[in-house]
């Protein structure tokens, strides 16, 4: 008898550590599999993203209304859910929604500052490819400011509500100057440089007059760009806008509104019933574009455990974000420090 239960002790130590080892076998394959094939799969096809329901289709509908939203500071440093980074975010989801039968309408739900020049206007292109295809309809909602609205500009119906931050049309570069501060512990800077304009924002000497002119051309040139995918859009005079509501002034949403900024003011159900009408779908669903939740980000994930990895932990310390320097950027003055 205590042979017996030996023997069942063992029989069931060597079922676990099979199990364990098919499982150990399991993840170090779905590891190499990662690293070896799954780039070349990736490449393939883009990737997509999942739909959620937001609102159910009526008498069975097929047909699609899709919210992509658009939150936070523009730019091509800040990571994307499914593309190396946020814009290639929005271009995917974008091109997902362009190329599907059954969506009849986009809106676009825009809360951001604005952010970079070169991102926002690749956005606003892939708006205007989209809105070639089937409405684009945009929601602003907290604040739909400088690159934002440059951004919503592409659309065919732009919403708001009445107490929106909008506007801010225009152009900022900053740097800073702390020579004096290197005064002060004794510290100087060495430049070497090719051409007269190569150190023009170097803060360890004053900007000299020539300098601050091509810069201040070049924030006009980028500024002109800006009112004029204003003016074309809006089908409102640049010179107009030029001399009102285009200075970088900030406006709320009933003043965009009564400036011909936006076409209408509502929430954001009126924007996915606007969305139907101009889709000509009354009974569409509403769906709203999430991150996919599938076995390739699984394995794309596990492909990173024999990898080292550096942890990181942001902290709150300021709650306006920190411009580059010699980047051009469509935000509010504010957003300067």
């Amino acid at each position: 008898m205590a042979n017996d239960r030996k023997l069942g002790c063992l029989s069931i130590f060597l079922f676990v550590a099979l199990c364990a080892s098919v499982v150990v076998n399991f993840i170090l394959a779905a590891t190499t599999f990662s690293r070896l094939a799954g780039a070349s799969v990736e490449q393939d096809a883009l990737p997509r993203f999942r739909e959620v329901t937001l609102d159910a289709a009526v008498r069975g509908s097929d047909e699609k209304i899709v919210v992509i939203p658009l939150r936070g500071l523009i730019s091509s440093s800040m990571e994307g859910n499914v593309g190396d980074s946020m814009v290639d975010d929005l271009r995917i989801a974008l091109e997902q929604a362009r190329e599907d039968d059954d969506v009849r309408a986009v809106v676009l739900e825009i809360d951001s500052p604005g952010g970079e020049v070169t991102a926002s206007d690749t956005i606003y292109n892939a708006v205007v490819k989209t809105n070639e295809k089937k409405p684009v309809i945009v929601h602003m909602g907290s604040v739909a400011a400088s690159g934002g609205y440059y951004v919503a500009c592409g659309a065919r119906h732009l919403m708001a509500s009445d107490t929106t931050i909008t506007g801010s049309i225009g152009v900022i570069i900053q740097t800073l100057n702390y020579e004096q501060l290197f005064n002060k512990v004794g510290l100087a800077s060495v430049v070497f440089k090719s051409g007269k304009f190569k150190d023009m924002l170097n803060g360890a000497r004053p900007m000299s007059p020539e300098e601050r002119e091509y810069v201040q051309g070049f924030v006009m040139g980028t500024y002109d760009k800006f009112l004029g995918i204003v003016a074309k859009e809006r089908k409102l005079v640049a010179d107009d806008l030029r001399n009102t509501v285009a200075d970088g002034r900030i406006l709320s949403g009933r003043d965009a509104h009564a400036s011909k900024l936006i076409d209408e003011l509502g929430h954001i159900e009126d924007a996915f019933a606007k969305a139907k009408g101009l889709g000509n779908a009354p009974y569409a669903a509403v769906v709203k574009y999430d991150p996919p939740n599938n076995l390739g980000r699984f394995f794309r994930a596990l492909g990173q455990t024999g990898s080292s990895k550096k942890v990181e932990i942001t902290l709150p310390k300021q709650l306006m974000p920190q411009l580059e320097t010699g980047r051009a950027y469509f935000l509010p003055s504010y957003y300067a420090p």
